[in-house]
């Protein structure tokens, strides 16, 4: 769940930026709307990981073996949907 924790990070650097340069002229993120985006951006992130489990494309080695990603070279319908 890599991408989700990135997402995240990048969602609270998005809201640091927006009040460091609008001051209190910006709108303020209130906990509803920031349990809202990361809901969203962990449920995306779990569509993301999980599809392949279910034979929505699937996972193989890359570069020097050490970590696993989409297979984008198969030429397979299901693997390139």
């Amino acid at each position: 769940f890599g991408c989700g924790s990135i997402y995240t990070m990048m969602m609270i650097a998005f809201d640091r930026y927006n009040v460091i340069v609008k001051g209190l002229a910006g709108k303020p993120l209130t906990i509803k709307g920031a349990l809202f985006r990361i809901f969203m951006i962990w449920t995306v992130s779990t569509a993301w990981t999980v599809a392949p489990l279910f034979g929505w494309g699937k996972y193989t080695p890359e570069g020097n073996l050490t970590a696993c990603g989409t297979d984008y070279l198969t030429k397979d319908w299901f693997t390139r949907s």
